[in-house]
């Protein structure tokens, strides 16, 4: 699937030193979409940087086409995101 990414998503991986690649492989193959708040949906993955456990955060409308990746950080709060089936 292809996105468009709004310049503040551009600004916030350098800012937040989040690699492209992370970033691709998320919108790729997420570990779970998690509906947040009107048309967005969260794509997360349990990931590592730097060594350490994250769980990087993708925020995408989906209702428009192509999907625009809104924002996206990462957080060492795994548990208060992550949703058990």
């Amino acid at each position: 699937m292809n996105f468009h990414f709004s310049k503040h998503v551009q600004e916030e991986l350098e800012e937040r030193k989040i690699s492209r690649t992370l970033l691709d492989g998320v919108l790729q193959a997420p570990e779970q979409k998690v509906p947040e708040v009107k048309d967005i949906t969260c794509f997360q993955s349990r990931v590592y940087i730097g060594g350490k456990p994250y769980l990087l955060r993708v925020m995408v409308n989906e209702r428009v086409n192509p999907p625009v990746v809104v924002t996206v950080y990462r957080t060492k709060k795994i548990n208060k995101y992550w949703r058990e089936p």
